[in-house]
Order: C-alpha cells, then structure tokens, then sequence
C-alpha cells in the first residue's frame, strides 16, 4: 500500500547548521530536503504518533557546523535525540505525557575550561496530564514541564516567566505581566535584548522594550520592590507594567499567525492571513513586502546563513528565500488541499484524475489551481492556474472548478469552471482544453468553450484512449462528443500540434423517458470509455447507457439504481463496468 501526503507545516521546520538542510515535521517522521534541491534526502522514523517539535543543536563553533544532531518531541510522549547525517537515532526519553511544542532556551552542554564536565541541558515542554480527570477542563490539564534532557527525566512543572539560571533544576522562577486589549496569537522574544513582540487578533503588532528589568533585577535572589517608579514616564506602557515603552504597529488587516526576529535583532518579520510577509526595520518602523503568497503564513525560520529564511504557508507550502531581497529560490510543495465548494455545489463534478503513465494525481485547489502531485516521489511536481482570478486568502469565492480530467497519456487535459452569479448577475459555465508537452506538466490553454451544455452545468469529462475526443455530460440532460480539430501540416512535431490543435463539438446525445404523457430529459450524471475506446458509457441519472461513440448511437440501457451515479469506470481493459452512487439508500 502506497501512503503519503502528509502535512508539511504542522510544527515550525529547522535548518541545519550548515543551512544546506531543513528538517520538517512530517506526521510520525521528520524529513530532511536538500536546499539546493528541494527534494527528500532522508528521513528520521521512530515516534509513533505526530512529531511536534524538531531542534537541531547548534554549533559551538565554525569547525562543528558539520555536526548532525538534533533533538525532537511528539504526540507519543517522547523526546528523540538523533544524528541526522546517518540517520541515526541516538537517545530516546520517554515522559509519558503527549508532548504538544518543545524550546531548548540555551545549549549549555559546553566542557567548561577547568574541569571539562559538562553542564546538564534542560528543556520546557508543553504537555497534556492525561491521567488528570477528564471532567477537568482541557486547559487546565495543560503543563509547561521542564525535562532534564542529559539525566532524562521531567524536574517538575512550572509558571511562565525567567529562570535566573538554566543549569540548575530547581531554580526559582519569577513572572510578569503585559496587558494587552486584545487577544494574543503570537509572540517573539529578541535574540539579545529585553524586547518581546505580540499579535493579535485585530492585525496590531505590540513592542515592549525592558520588559523586566525591575523585576528580574533581583539582589540576593529576592526582588527589591521599593525600586518600583510609578510616576516613571513609560510612553505606551498600561497599568504600570514592567517595560521601559511599548509601541504599536498595525498593517495587518486580520489576526498575526507569524512574528520573528531576525538573527542580528534589527528587524522584526510577520505574516498574518493575507498571505504577505512584512519585514519591519526595528528602530525606525518602517516597512517593506513580500506580496502575493497566495496563502496565509504559518511560520518564518532563520537559517545559520544570513542569507537564507523559510516561510511556511497553510497550502502546505514551504518557500525557502534570499535575504535581503526576499526572492523565492525554492518551493518544498506538498499536497494541497481541495478548494472548498458552496453548499449547493458539493458533490458537484470530478475534482480529481489521474496521470497513469507519469504516476500523478491531478486536482483541484483552492487558489484556482489545478495541483500535479507524485504519488511516487510524494510531493508536488507542478501547478496549472486555471482561472484568471488573483487568490486573496479569506475572499469570498467567486469561480469553483467543478471538473478536471486527463488524457491517457497525460499530455492534453480538460478543466470545467463556473463564475458564481453575484445579484443575479453571472453565472457562467465554460470547458477548457489544455495541451502540455511531453517532457513537463507545463499546460497551454488550446480551447475555451462558453456555455458547452447551454445554460447548464457540467457533470463530468472524460478522455477517449486515443486522446484525440472528448465527452462532456451535463446535468441539463445531454452529452456532448468533442473531437480535435488538428491544424493540416505534414511537418509539424507531435507536441506543436497538441500546443496548436483546438476542439469542436461533433455530436450530441441525450436520453429522453416518458413521464405523464411528457418526453423529459434525464440528467446526464457521469460518463466513461471502455479501454478499446469502441463503448461510451453515460449515466442517465439512475440509468446506465452505452453508445457507439463513432456514430453516436445508443445500443443498450443498464438496470437502475435506487440513488443517481456520480462515478463510472470500466475495470482495466475487461468488459467489466463499475458504478458508484451518492446517497442514503443501500
């Protein structure tokens, strides 16, 4: 059994220290792409439910860049030390608790200079008490536990705030509080300052600069309260809390998912659902975009090298940049998933087909696009934009593809679209011929047909083994046989005359039953060649019927079902024909 299209965006991804890997959170693994390539090289499998964290150790110094080693959490309860260069899997810690998202703060498993022991590395982790009762709230069974990864073993649960010293397992922690008006989604601490940014639901950014500096400024482990200043002129700062100012920034017309830091702390990126990357410059505020992602972000990522970033998108998509400029240099793509219809259109039309000989499955997404992906390799190969719409995340939808189908040998494809009406306005239907030349997936429009079953809608398209017709069915009761129509040149290659070829209707069909004295047309529900191409199957409905399609005439009518067919298929190159039905009687 062949399995594959798993998330690739789950948890934040992590580069190498070398920054010429990305170790990303696939289900139960982690998979390791070149950056070069954008292609797997390796995987590290061994948890046994969803990995939700992945942090590789940082070097200590430029010689050790080479060095491997990263550490992981999952769902399993557990946290994995590997050697990905091999891969290997060298510590296993069980907590036995679901581990949910895992930070090493510091690396402190440094030889010291004088006795060369080295310190124990701690960790917090966010976990679920699942032996607590179940009538208690989920939140409150919820746990920042911290773990001794050198000893393996859990040190105790604890309160958000500061932990004076991280090499000791019991040392006191102190909290503060940052009011805030609305409801936060995202925080990022600056790599080398007392500066911590929030997002919120409403698109604001919030910056407070010396957050705890009286509180954490502690004589002899006890907090001298009477250096508290309440009349200090604290510029943005609410009910006098423990920060020197706060500011505020808004862009963002939606909730912030993404807010980082860059490595030197003088910008501060974010990302919401609009699906653009803005880099703020930290003291001056101003701005600059990276437009048209297509996607709302999830996760931004420094690399080792200054000069490469990562940006995870909820399409599954993981970009990998060049800094300063934020160009695309890669895209690691997985599946996407299926655009979403209205109501009154689900479980209308085929989203989906197959490309048998290149051993890809075709669909439909929800950025107008049509998504080649490899069931081989499990990734994705290529995308066709469909419709000549420009996707913004969280705009209403205005054009659906109903259909996608594909030619046996996967060079020519048909694509079904409809603009929804808007005020009674709109509403049209329109069939579309694509042609690809057979060393890529690389689609040209060949053919637009408006209206092709009048003012209905399209139920289903299918190819002819040969590749050179076509049939349409519609819900308005007939089906139409489209041949291709080839330019007359002797000379011409096989791929020019796909890429210059267009298609006309030959034939139309229908299944007409008599209801009270009425002749009425029957929907035309699904359609299918046989694999010799000489037997055109259409559904009428409830009904089966198979015709010459050379000639267009109907030689036989097949049993009925007590629900319509929305699906036909002959099995292989047998006689054999298999239906599938939508609905709720057996």
């Amino acid at each position: 059994m062949m399995r594959g299209g798993r998330s690739f965006v789950s948890s934040p991804p992590a580069f190498s220290n070398d920054a010429k890997k990305l170790l990303v959170c696939t289900a139960n693994t982690v998979s390791v792409f070149s950056n070069a390539t954008g292609l797997q090289i390796t995987s590290l499998e061994g948890h046994k439910a969803l990995v939700t964290s992945v942090i590789v150790v940082p070097a200590s110094n430029q010689a050790a860049k080479v060095l491997c080693y990263c550490w992981t959490a999952s769902l399993d309860g557990t946290i994995r030390y590997w050697d990905f260069s091999v891969p290997e899997l060298m510590k296993t810690i069980e907590i036995q608790m679901p581990i949910f998202s895992m930070v090493i703060p510091y690396f402190l498993d440094v030889p010291t200079e004088d006795n060369e022991k080295h310190q124990d590395l701690f960790a917090y982790v966010s976990t679920e008490d699942t032996k607590e009762t179940q009538e208690k709230r989920k939140a409150l069974r919820r746990q920042i536990r911290k773990c001794n990864l050198s000893k393996s073993h859990l040190v105790g649960r604890l309160i958000l705030g500061e932990v004076p010293d991280l090499g000791y397992e019991h040392a006191a922690v102190r909290k503060i509080t940052l009011h805030h008006t609305k409801k936060i989604t995202v925080i990022a601490f600056h790599p080398t300052q007392r500066i911590v940014a929030s997002g919120d639901v409403t698109g604001r950014i919030l910056t407070w600069r010396g957050f705890g500096n009286r509180t954490f400024a502690a004589g002899n482990g006890v907090v001298n309260k009477k250096l508290i200043d309440v009349h200090e002129d604290k510029p943005g700062v609410r009910d006098n809390d423990d920060a020197d100012s706060c500011s505020t920034w808004h862009w963002h017309p939606a909730e912030v998912n993404v807010l980082s830091f860059s490595s030197d702390g003088a910008y501060l990126y974010s990302g919401g659902k609009e699906g653009v990357l803005v880099v703020w410059q930290l003291d001056t505020g101003k701005k600059k975009f990276l437009p048209r992602i297509g996607s709302p972000l999830l996760y931004f990522v420094d690399s080792p090298d200054p000069t490469l970033s990562s940006i995870s998108c909820a399409d599954n998509q993981i970009h990998l940049l060049k800094m300063p400029s934020m160009g695309i240099l890669k895209t690691i793509s997985g599946i996407k998933a299926p655009c979403s219809y209205p109501e009154m259109y689900k479980g209308f039309g085929n989203g989906i087909a197959f490309d048998q000989t290149a051993g890809l499955v075709a669909f439909c997404t929800e950025n107008y696009c049509i998504q080649f992906y490899s069931l081989f390799d499990d990734r994705g190969m290529s995308e066709v934009q469909a419709c000549e719409r420009n996707h913004q995340p969280g705009n209403d939808v205005t054009v659906i593809v109903t259909a996608v189908a594909l030619s046996l040998d996967g060079s020519v494809m048909s694509t079904s679209e409809v603009n929804l009406a808007e005020e009674g306005i709109g509403g049209l239907v329109c069939l579309k011929f694509w042609a690809s030349e057979s060393q890529n997936k690389e689609f040209s429009l060949s053919t637009i047909v408006y209206e092709p079953q009048r003012d209905a809608g399209i139920s289903a398209v299918t190819f002819h083994p040969s590749g050179h017709m076509a049939v349409s069915s519609s819900f308005g009761g007939d089906f139409k046989i489209i041949q291709v129509w080839i330019c007359n040149n002797e000379n011409i290659q096989n791929d020019q005359m796909r890429l210059n070829s267009s298609w006309t209707c030959h034939a139309v069909g229908s299944y007409d039953f008599q209801n009270y004295m009425q002749f009425l047309k029957k929907p035309m529900t699904a359609a299918a060649f046989s694999a010799d191409g000489s037997v055109l199957a259409v559904a009428a409905e409830t009904l089966i019927t198979l015709w010459n399609p050379y000639k267009n005439v109907l030689f036989s009518v097949l049993g009925e079902t007590l629900t319509p067919i929305v699906t036909l298929s002959f099995v292989g190159k047998s006689d054999n024909l298999v239906a599938a039905s939508r609905g709720s009687k057996p």
